[in-house]
């Protein structure tokens, strides 16, 4: 396993769409570069490649996008 730090990025409800979690978490600039990564398969999410933007994602969800990963911690 690689030795990278996980970041913990706190939601305000108990659900995010990857689309706006990548950029709350500053991983991409805006929607157009989130939809081009999705869609070239370059995110994951608990560790499976995800295709869906809209994909729901809740408290101790793993997103992983260029060697960066977060965690997300719900309320």
């Amino acid at each position: 396993m690689s030795s990278h730090e996980i970041t913990e990025i706190t939601i305000r409800d108990d659900m995010i769409r990857l689309g706006q979690l990548l950029k709350l978490a500053s991983l991409v600039e805006d929607g157009v570069e989130a939809a081009g990564l999705i869609r070239n398969g370059m995110v994951q999410v608990n560790g499976e490649i995800e295709e869906r933007r809209g994909r729901q994602l809740h408290g101790g969800d793993t997103v992983t996008v260029g060697g960066e990963t977060v965690r997300i911690t719900a309320p």
